[in-house]
Formats: C-alpha cells, sequence, structure tokens
C-alpha cells in the first residue's frame, strides 16, 4: 500500500550529478514511487550560485545555507554530491544529527573519513549509502557489501578512472603521446582543465581505499593506498607491451595477502594481458574484476562517470534508504570485524618489466643477471638488442616483492654497464 506522506529530499550540490538527480526525481517520480512506497518531494537544494537558472527546479527550493537546509529536521534523506572534505564532512554528520539518512557520491570524503561517518550514522540509527562514489553507474559497492556477503573476497582489480583509461586506450590503438591524448580528453570533456586528481592517480586511490575497507571487513584509508600516476607511460612502454602480447592500463589493485593475514591497496600503471578482459575496456569506460572463494571470478563493466550515470547509481541508493526509511529500518553499515593490517608497498610480490640502457659489450648480460640473482629475484625471460656501442635490455622477472625489486634496481644502476634505468612497470592479471 501506497503511503500518502512523502518522503523529503535534500540536495547539496546542483552540479552535473546534482542537476541530473533532480531530473530524474522529477520525471520519473510516479515509477519511484511505486518502487519505494511512497512520493518522493524535492524539499530544498542548497548551490553556491542561486541566480544560476535550473531548468526543472524550483526556484524557490534553491538556497546558499546549505547548514540550515540540513538542519530543518523535517528531512528523511539528505543528498550530497558537492564533493571535497568540508563543508561536505560537517553537513553529513549534521544531517545524521537532525534525523535524515544520507546518500552521498563523495569518493575522497569516504576513503578518508568513511569510518567517523559510519560510526555517525550508526548513533543515530540512519543509513550512509554512497554506490556513486566508485565507478558512476556500475554496481559495485552493494554487490561486494551485500551480495558477497557470504562469500571471501581474495582481490579487486580494476579500471577505475575513466579519463586515464581513455588517454592509454588513445596511447594504445593511435600510437599518440600522453600529452595530444590528454588533450583529446580534454577536448572531449573527459578531463578536468586540471586533471591531475586523474592522471596521477588520487581518483583512483580513494575509491581503491572503499574498495578495499568493504571487500576485506578491513578499515582501508586514503593514506593506506600506494599511488602512482601515468604521466610517464610513453609510446615505448606500449611498444614494449605490445612485444609481450599486454596492453597498460591504470589499474587499482586490493590485495588478500596469500597467507589471508594482511591486506594491501594499491595504484599503479601496469602491463595486463591482452587475453584479461580488462584489456579489451575501451575509451572512458570503468571495469572491476573480482576474485572470491565460491564465485570465483566477477566482472563489473560500464561508464564509470558523468551526469546520468552517475544519477542512476544516487537514485538507486536513494530508493535503497527510502524502503528502510518507510519500513523503520536502516540497512548494512560498516563492517570491519576482519580488522586486517595493511601491508607496504615493498611487501607486495608481482611481476615486473624492467627497460635497462646498457652498453653493448660483452659480459652485460651475465653482470645484471648476477644483481638479480643476489636480491632473489629470478627472471622470466630477457631480450637484448644492441648498435652502435649501446644496447637495451629488457628483462621480465618471476614474482618478486616490490623491496626485493628496488634493492635490484639500485644495485643496477651502481653497475659501469648500466647507462640507465629506461622504464619499471608491473605486470599484473596473470
Amino acid at each position: 500500500m501506497m503511503r500518502t506522506r512523502p518522503l523529503k529530499v535534500a540536495l547539496l550540490g546542483c552540479g552535473v550529478v546534482g542537476s541530473e538527480v533532480a531530473r530524474i526525481m522529477t520525471t520519473h517520480a510516479d515509477d519511484l514511487a511505486a518502487r519505494i512506497g511512497a512520493p518522493v518531494e524535492l524539499a530544498g537544494v542548497a548551490v553556491r550560485r542561486p541566480d544560476k537558472v535550473r531548468e526543472g527546479i524550483d526556484p524557490a527550493l534553491v538556497t546558499t545555507d546549505a547548514t540550515a537546509l540540513v538542519k530543518r529536521g523535517d528531512l528523511d534523506i539528505v543528498v550530497e554530491v558537492i564533493g571535497g572534505i568540508e563543508p561536505a564532512r560537517t553537513l553529513i554528520t549534521t544531517a545524521f544529527e537532525h534525523g535524515a539518512s544520507v546518500v552521498s557520491a563523495n569518493k575522497a570524503l569516504l576513503a578518508q573519513d568513511g569510518a567517523a561517518l559510519h560510526a555517525a550514522a550508526e548513533e543515530h540509527g540512519r543509513d550512509l549509502y554512497y554506490e556513486a562514489a566508485v565507478a558512476g553507474a556500475i554496481p559495485l559497492i552493494r554487490p561486494l557489501r551485500e551480495s558477497l556477503a557470504g562469500d571471501k573476497v581474495n582481490r579487486v582489480l580494476g579500471i577505475v578512472n575513466g579519463t586515464t583509461n581513455f588517454i592509454l586506450d588513445k596511447m594504445d590503438t593511435t600510437g599518440a603521446g600522453y600529452q595530444e591524448a590528454l588533450d583529446e580528453a580534454t577536448a572531449l570533456g573527459y578531463a578536468e582543465a586540471d586533471p591531475t586528481a586523474d592522471v596521477e592517480g588520487f581518483d583512483a586511490a580513494a575509491k581503491a581505499a572503499i574498495l578495499a575497507g568493504i571487500a576485506f571487513h578491513t578499515r582501508v584509508r586514503l593514506d593506506d593506498v600506494h599511488r602512482e600516476g601515468m604521466t610517464e607511460v610513453t609510446a615505448a612502454d606500449f611498444a614494449s607491451a605490445k612485444e609481450m602480447d599486454c596492453t597498460i592500463k591504470l589499474l587499482a589493485i586490493c590485495e588478500r595477502a596469500e597467507d589471508g593475514a594482511s591486506v594491501t591497496a594499491r595504484v599503479h600503471p601496469a602491463m595486463i594481458p591482452l587475453s584479461h578482459p580488462l584489456a579489451s575496456v575501451r575509451g572512458a569506460y570503468n571495469a572491476v574484476f573480482v576474485e572470491s572463494d565460491a564465485s570465483g571470478q566477477l566482472m563489473f563493466y560500464g561508464p564509470g562517470a558523468g551526469g546520468a550515470p552517475t544519477a542512476s547509481a544516487v537514485l538507486g541508493d536513494l530508493v535503497a534508504v527510502g524502503r528502510n526509511r518507510i519500513s523503520g529500518t536502516t540497512g548494512p553499515g560498516e563492517s570491519a570485524y576482519a580488522a586486517l593490517p595493511v601491508s607496504s608497498m615493498g611487501e607486495v610480490v608481482t611481476r615486473y618489466h624492467i627497460s635497462l640502457d646498457v652498453a653493448d659489450k660483452p659480459g652485460v648480460l651475465a653482470q645484471v643477471a648476477t644483481v638479480f640473482a643476489e636480491h632473489g629475484v629470478s627472471i622470466d625471460t630477457v631480450r637484448q638488442q644492441g648498435k652502435d656501442g649501446e644496447a637495451s635490455l629488457v628483462v621480465v622477472t618471476h614474482r618478486a616483492s616490490d623491496a626485493a625489486l628496488g634493492g635490484t634496481v639500485e644495485a643496477l644502476r651502481k653497475l659501469d654497464t648500466v647507462r640507465g634505468v629506461a622504464s619499471i612497470m608491473r605486470v599484473e592479471g596473470e
């Protein structure tokens, strides 16, 4: 039976995502009401520029006083899509204090202060949902938090930033350099005027922290995630990848240690075999590969950003939270019972592709192989090309720790026959 009293929703932010949320709430009002069990009413919209025309939104609902809006006391749900740490953090906790549940798309805040926000939600008996914080429209948070709650997730490997995937895909398929591909991404609206958060891996690292926390029932903060950007990836790296039947992606990787006693979370460029499902993810799309004990390998794929796709995830949470409000219950909160330690990057074990500039003379390969052996790093394959007294030496290792590889490279730099280390690239997905 439909409840006649509407659920009152406040919207914090009315940009690309917020405006789509408001539009869908209006155009799909009847469907949303049927799915929730009560009408949904947009009760207020907090913005920075009140004079801007916002199609489909009653100007009387618009305010610049977000604090007063969340303090009203009659709100059922607050949707936060303003991003950043403050004032979002204070507004969310204030919403809880005044009786509202919260739907957020704020990956940076959740990665930094997710535990405190969950604690505030629990203290006040309210929901905190954030499907839109990771991978846009792709259903990922809820499957990890609910559908796989009875399983043991061992690894989450994914492309979670559309901007970087677009750039790397262009470099791979057209031979474009990094700057050329970035310029195209900017022209098409995939990259911000300042792309630092994307290309330096900050955006992906925040998402990795959220995914690792949910997958491993452990609190993982942004500071726990090892992060490397992709601005140093070159056409030569793609040429080397192709020789190995690989491509290069910026990956977010969350892993449980083989002994199950710890976890790691990291973001960095990596070579990945063309046979792996993630290798075929093109353009600005996202995809996340999940490996677990019982369900095996699962892949979630789709548009990872944009107003409409992200709004779709927000509205999905809105329906779930609305149903909880009507039934007087709350959904799952934070699950951090495992409390596993987060290991440093030095303990991560993977394969490596190392390209060295060396002197083209007898004995060089033997010297290099000796250094690898002395540091306990086993070599899988070696490829050498020489011309006019100079040569390139490409070494692909078996699995080794990051710390062992770091010591190996440091020792290689001290050899008179090694002119320089051209590139180091991890090899994942095997």
